[in-house]
């Protein structure tokens, strides 16, 4: 597999960044389960198993190598206000 760039820094920065990538998205994961979470609808539907399987590592949402489009206009309700 060849990384863009033929020096070693490239590499040694990308690593600290995916990393960084995958806490941020971890983290907003498990804002957008907690609220889920909060709606009474899925608190009764949910069983101890299922609230077992869940986990904030999901990541197929997310296009880490192809083209993406930001709406800075727009932001996530997460209820932090």
């Amino acid at each position: 597999m060849t990384w863009p760039g033929r020096t070693r820094s490239p590499q040694e920065v990308s690593m600290p960044a995916l990393h960084l990538l995958q806490s941020a998205l971890v983290h907003v994961n498990t804002l957008l389960m907690q609220q889920v979470l909060a709606d009474p609808k899925w608190a009764d539907t949910l069983t101890d198993a299922d609230r077992r399987a869940l986990s904030p590592l999901y990541w197929t949402h997310v296009n880490p190598y192809g083209r993406f489009e930001l709406d800075m206009n727009s932001r996530l309700d997460l209820g932090l206000e």
